[in-house]
């Protein structure tokens, strides 16, 4: 099996980077996030005073974010280098990846936003370079690097929200998706790091 570490394509980077400067900018609203967290009567009389259009973008970037490992995910799966059990575990993280995009859906529409449209399959194995994964290990390193790219992205927003409450909903998702990339290192037969606080930096 390979270990060879792919290059993570630079949009992929771009596009993590602008999420964290765009949640710098303007964060999520209370409203926002309880919609999210599935509270809608929580939500209700929180909207009022709250930069609504900023919180679409800021859930459309995260929802792109969530296309992109769908498809990562099912290109992998496709691919045929995927073996049992670990094809398994791809198929499982891929629909945890689609509960994440389903949530961000619903609130991006409850919120009167217009979710970002997903792309073509063959537009997300162009900027993954699928065509470069060549064995198990290959996949396997493009999910790990999505998977940490977005537990940092969802932790990065975390300090952006005034009640430590409502940043528990980004830390739920930063921990699906560090469970995902711990499980995939595991599959990889990879040392896990050994210092702490190694995600979020």
């Amino acid at each position: 099996m390979s270990s060879s570490p792919l290059v993570v394509p630079t949009g992929f980077v771009t596009r993590r980077r602008a999420f964290l400067q765009s949640a710098g900018a303007a964060t999520l609203s209370a409203a926002a996030v309880a919609l999210i967290a599935g509270c809608e009567s929580q939500a209700q009389g929180m909207g009022k005073g709250t930069d609504t259009m900023a919180d679409v973008n800021i859930l459309n970037t995260a929802l792109g974010l969530e296309h992109e490992a769908i498809n990562a995910y099912q290109l992998g799966a496709e691919s045929g280098l995927l073996q049992k059990p670990v094809l398994d575990t791809a198929v499982l993280f891929q629909s945890q990846h689609k509960e994440h995009r389903d949530a961000l859906v619903a609130t991006i529409k409850k919120l009167g936003g217009t979710p970002v449209a997903e792309k073509s399959k063959s537009d997300y194995a162009k900027a993954l370079n699928a065509g470069s994964l060549k064995s198990q290990a290959d996949v396997l390193h493009l999910a790990q690097r999505l998977e940490r790219g977005a537990a940092n992205a969802y932790i990065g927003v975390i300090p952006s929200f005034h009640d430590p409450a409502l940043a528990q909903v980004s830390a739920r998702l930063a921990a699906d998706e560090t469970m995902h990339w711990t499980a995939l290192t595991s599959a990889l037969a990879e040392a896990l790091p050994q210092k702490a606080l190694a995600f979020g930096a």
